[in-house]
């Protein structure tokens, strides 16, 4: 879905903001009356790379699906994009280019468990040589995968029935009796060779001319080469994978521990965070998400189940087991209930591209924080309130325990996220604006709709580590 036109709205402070009006765009593997949905097909993973030319998808197959806008691509210079004012009068269109199979379901025979093929997060890396690279994980490997183009080859047919003034065997056209002597490789076929030796003859007065095959390429594929596979390094499900500005390095994280990886080293990575207690029975918190800040390189963020982000800066010590900064609303006295911690588990975790604020989400809302004040957040947006009412019921059938996402859009001024009943949420976070609009991911996003509810799903018995349980799709946006 994408913005159309807009009507402005005036904030308490700061410039007029435009109130978005969406439209539906472009939809990818639609359903036909009556399909059955299988669950390999099920996306579990999705990411825009910064210029938002490229657009990856992963299932529960194990399976990575790359799209590459279109629009736009019939101007030969960026003035002619700038005359045609692209940005007003065109919506981005995105194709098919490729997929591939990133993972494979694998089995631990050493502690017995099966590791599913899913895809938990995909991250593009800086793009070399026009080929693109990107990182895929699921709960225990990660693979760097390199995109590129590749042009196919084929010899155009030898001409020999004219050349030769149609003297082959009996008197008979070349192209009568074999009409593609050549193969896509450039070889000769064995047909051809078998005319040639037994039927051939030459002309009375030679052959005027040679006549060479010609190679033309005018169809390009795309190829997927897994260049590294890093592994061995969680024993818990990993729940995030980050890059980190200095294009050399990334972080993964599981439920209790953070490594600092190389890109050019795949048997080595380093532990940075480690919250694991002696005595597994003193556990009461685990990481969530983690990401790196996006300008400075030794800056990290991470939530925890806690409610709370810590800012951790690498270059203290090498066991970054101490924070920076503790980011964490302080609960006002004798407002808390048995939910409250629960609720106030954070699933997911943004920087803003100017790496001056965090958008975090936990059950009930996102919050935007500014990473120079540590108290509260400066805005807080409440996704479905509606619920609250009703946290006894999703505690009982387990979904309290469901995880969303949240994004912001490049220039900051608006946050987007799920919710139940195929709807998701944009919020303004300019200054005063009170921008809050709920749509449903359809061909008809306005259309009015029930407030969203969570599916009825039996109640299961996890660990506390493992208690996120279902992890909800939040439905990607072009802003």
């Amino acid at each position: 879905m994408v913005p159309s036109t807009s009507r402005p709205s005036a904030p308490v402070n700061g410039p007029v903001m435009p109130v978005l009006e969406w439209k539906f765009s472009q939809v990818f593997g639609e359903r036909t009356a009556g399909e059955e949905v299988q669950e390999v097909d099920i996306i579990s993973a999705i990411e825009f790379d910064k210029s938002g030319e490229h657009l990856a998808t992963g299932d529960r197959g194990g399976r990575v699906f790359l799209f590459e806008r279109t629009d736009g691509r019939d101007l030969c210079s960026r003035k002619d994009i700038e005359r045609m004012d692209i940005g007003s009068s065109r919506h981005p269109e995105y194709c098919y280019r490729t997929e591939f199979q990133s993972h494979e379901p694998e089995f631990d025979y050493l502690k017995s468990l099966e590791i599913e093929e899913k895809i938990n997060k995909i991250r593009w890396c800086e793009t070399t040589n026009n080929a693109l690279f990107l990182l895929s994980t699921n709960d225990k490997t990660i693979k760097l995968w390199k995109v590129s183009e590749k042009r196919l080859k084929k010899v155009a047919e030898m001409n020999l029935d004219q050349c030769c003034n149609g003297v082959l065997g009996e008197s008979q056209p070349l192209h009568l009796k074999i009409t593609t002597p050549w193969s896509e490789n450039g070889s000769f076929s064995r047909v051809m060779n078998q005319i040639l030796c037994d039927d051939f003859i030459f002309p009375p007065n030679g052959i005027p001319s040679l006549c060479l095959p010609m190679v033309y390429s005018n169809e390009v594929t795309h190829v997927a080469r897994c260049r590294r596979i890093y592994t061995h390094a969680h024993d818990y499900h990993i729940n995030s994978i980050s890059n980190n500005s200095d294009g050399e390095t990334y972080i993964s994280a599981d439920d209790l521990r953070i490594n600092l990886w190389n890109m050019e080293v795949c048997n080595q990575s380093f532990n940075i965070v480690d919250i694991k207690p002696s005595n597994m029975e003193d556990l009461n918190e685990v990481i969530t998400s983690a990401e790196f800040h996006p300008v400075h390189c030794n800056t990290l963020a991470y939530s925890s189940s806690k409610g709370t982000v810590r800012l951790v800066d690498m270059r203290d010590s090498a066991l970054c087991d101490k924070h920076a900064k503790l980011f964490e609303e302080r609960e006002v006295s004798g407002s808390g209930s048995f939910f409250t911690e629960i609720i106030a588990s954070i699933s997911d975790l943004k920087f803003a591209r100017d790496g001056r604020h965090m958008l975090t989400r936990d059950y009930m809302t996102i919050k935007l924080w500014d990473i120079n004040m540590e108290s509260a957040p400066v805005a807080t947006f409440r996704v479905h309130e509606y619920l609250r009412p009703r946290l006894c019921d999703l505690y009982e059938n387990d979904a309290i325990f469901d995880k969303f996402e949240c994004c912001l859009s490049g220039d900051g001024s608006r946050a987007a996220t799920g919710s139940y009943s195929n709807l998701f949420k944009v919020f303004g976070t300019g200054p005063g604006s009170n921008e809050a609009t709920t749509m449903e991911a359809s061909r008809t996003p306005n259309r009015p709709s029930v407030q969203g509810t969570p599916p009825n799903i039996g109640r299961s018995l996890t660990n506390f580590a493992r208690r996120g349980g279902r992890k909800g799709l939040i439905k990607m946006i072009l802003i």
